[in-house]
């Protein structure tokens, strides 16, 4: 009993100095290798190749940040100001309200019955419009069909950057060391410069109708988020109530994705200011601008409508200028 009680202490302390030296060589390498990437970062090679693609990061970057004001491009939707308050309830913990702690108060939440919570959620658009106070005229149709612009060309502005870094990096990966290439990529295009992208979709609006109880027993829930798919339900939407005429201009057009793809056909993906082309650069970004801004009075029309690449049209802004 006493020999077979020692053999398993032998083998446990056998295990046990294994692991510890397998834990201590697997901390030493993990050291190491940070000590190496340190170090490489830091030699004249890297910062060599950093340099010779400072162009393309400066314009990644710059195209980064164009993304991100497309991303901020929105209507100012609104509801009722319930103002600010504190509730503390003291109940016992079976009559504890649990449901209260799902009453949110913000702009974009609207608190409402749960017949008007239902309906909404059977009829979105309508009850969108009628309780977060969206008129339904010609200036807001515009100013939805200039976000729906603005939101797909930043939603395709994020691919086509992802492609464009993954092309330089793609380019320059023979000069890497394989080991920081494939186990330490993310901090690779972190020192050579290029920024974090945000690939989230955090920017599409969303609003809530939200009903809770009196009673903090039962609550439900409609959210309304204005995705591409749901903005472009929802320009088709505002056009049928609005029943636009034919005027002197003609009959108006929608911006939507179909008509954005059908502009950029027409003038063969090509920026109509500085030509430059998908052909020219792989990964362009493309957009559509009105050439009479909206602004200035400009309505979305075919023939007010043109190409421009992400560059031309950030820089001319609200101008009007001679095609």
């Amino acid at each position: 009993m006493d020999k077979n009680i020692l053999i398993i202490g032998v083998v446990i302390s056998v295990i046990i100095t294994f692991l510890i030296d397998l834990i201590s060589g697997f901390i030493a390498l993990l050291v190491s290798y940070q000590i190496y990437i340190e170090l490489y970062f830091r030699g004249d090679k890297f910062k060599k190749i950093k340099n010779s693609i400072q162009e393309y990061t400066k314009n990644c970057n710059e195209l980064n940040h164009h993304i991100q004001q497309l991303k901020s491009s929105y209507v100012n939707v609104k509801s009722y100001d319930y103002g600010e308050s504190n509730m503390q309830d003291d109940s016992n913990y079976s009559f504890k309200r649990k449901e209260w702690n799902k009453d949110i108060k913000n702009n974009q939440v609207h608190n409402c019955s749960a017949i008007v919570c239902k309906n909404a959620s059977n009829q979105p658009f309508k009850y969108l419009c009628k309780y977060f106070d969206i008129k339904v005229n010609e200036e807001t149709l515009s100013n939805f069909e200039n976000v729906l612009n603005d939101f797909e060309a930043a939603e395709q502005g994020k691919i086509l950057l992802q492609k464009e870094r993954d092309l330089v990096l793609n380019n320059i990966k023979n000069s890497i060391s394989p080991l920081i290439y494939f186990f330490s990529k993310k901090k690779l295009t972190k020192k050579l410069g290029f920024e974090d992208v945000d690939l989230s979709n955090l920017h599409f609006p969303a609003y809530t109708f939200q009903y809770v109880s009196a009673g903090g027993n039962s609550s439900t829930k409609c959210d309304i988020k204005l995705d591409l798919i749901n903005l472009n339900k929802f320009i088709s939407y505002l056009n049928e109530v609005v029943k636009f005429r034919k005027s002197i201009a003609g009959q108006r057009a929608l911006m939507t994705s179909n008509l954005r793809e059908k502009i950029k056909v027409r003038d063969e993906y090509t920026c109509q200011k500085c030509s430059l082309s998908t052909n020219d650069e792989r990964n362009l970004l493309l957009e559509i601008d009105h050439i009479t801004p909206l602004s200035k009075g400009g309505i979305t029309m075919e023939d007010n409508l043109q190409v421009l690449c992400w560059r031309c049209n950030r820089t001319k802004g609200s101008k009007i200028e001679n095609i």
